[in-house]
């Protein structure tokens, strides 16, 4: 079974730690009512789509039927962020800019190494297998919130899409709520690991959102080139590298992250989430969700055993009976 958990609109990352916590633990209290555990990953590592039921839900269900065997087959799990912006004009122009540190930071969240029972050689499978929808990735760049309205217009007119919802980019300009919506990391197994890529997030918007007030942008490169930067996240993890596109040269993933850990220092102050963000050196040191996968597997070879791995990371930090 599929459970999706959200938050309430959390004013810090402290109230957001509160709420992934108290939302664990009642999933965790109710599960064990009936016997089971839960866990939190990008992909199980060995659970078939086929044997699964799909929810029976109006909107689960109109996917089904538009896109048949890609929404069977869509068995993944994401971490979703958002971070409010009431300007949606600066929004579309902040979404512009983020775009470049996608791969980075779903770098730093690869949690999806198997599938269906098999190794798949990537760190970060659950992309490759949402890549399958239409209208997913890294989105091209809009030079006004008039030109993304009316790509938006031109979809539900042409009977593409009914709602914005059904744009499924790494990150979006919400079509109901006033955020941007940060959709490219997988799920985390930590509740220290999820607090510490929000806060993440919520620092570079930040940080982007200050330099565009002080007509302070980055260049805009194309989405060809930073799908080079996407790829690599999901094969090698932290593990790999990652262009710099300035430079026109490869570098060390974990150096192009402490690079941007410095970029946001300022930030990461003023919105208190120091804490969160010092886990990040932790995941940088000891490995992503992915490479902890692997490493379980690796000295057992059972994919039980990953589970169990990742069902008691999956309870770290709880507060249960």
């Amino acid at each position: 079974s599929v459970v999706e958990l959200g938050t309430e609109i959390c004013d810090s990352i402290a109230c957001a730690r509160d709420h992934v916590v108290a939302l664990r633990t009642k999933l965790g209290e109710l599960a064990a009512s009936s016997g089971l555990k839960i866990a939190s990953m990008g992909t199980h590592p060995f659970s078939h789509w086929r044997d699964q039921l799909i929810t029976e839900g109006e909107r689960y269900q109109e996917i089904l039927k538009d896109m048949q065997s890609l929404a069977r087959a869509n068995l993944i799990f994401g971490l979703h962020v958002h971070v409010g912006i009431p300007n949606r004009e600066t929004a579309i122009h902040v979404m512009n800019q983020a775009r470049y540190f996608m791969p980075h930071i779903y770098a730093l969240s690869v949690n999806s190494p198997f599938w269906v029972g098999q190794n798949t050689g990537l760190k970060g499978y659950r992309l490759k297998v949402f890549e399958r929808f239409p209208r997913t990735g890294i989105p091209d760049s809009f030079e006004s919130l008039s030109e993304y309205e009316d790509y938006c217009k031109l979809l539900v007119k042409t009977a593409c899409i009914d709602n914005a919802k059904k744009i499924w980019w790494d990150i979006r300009l919400h079509p109901f709520f006033d955020t941007l919506e940060v959709r490219v990391c997988d799920a985390q197994s930590r509740v220290d690991d999820t607090l510490a890529i929000a806060a993440l997030i919520q620092a570079v918007i930040a940080k982007l959102h200050k330099l565009l007030h002080q007509n302070i942008t980055f260049r805009i490169y194309r989405r060809r080139l930073l799908d080079e930067n996407r790829w690599r996240a999901a094969r090698y993890g932290i593990g790999g590298k990652l262009i710099d596109f300035g430079k026109e040269a490869e570098v060390d993933e974990r150096s192009l992250l402490r690079e941007l850990l410095e970029f946001v220092s300022t930030e990461v102050k003023e919105l208190g989430s120091e804490k969160e963000m010092a886990h990040i050196e932790r995941i940088i040191r000891e490995g992503t969700g992915a490479d902890r996968q692997l490493a379980a597997w690796e000295g057992t070879e059972d994919m039980k055993a990953v589970v169990d791995h990742i069902v008691g990371e999956t309870y770290e930090g709880l507060i249960l009976p």
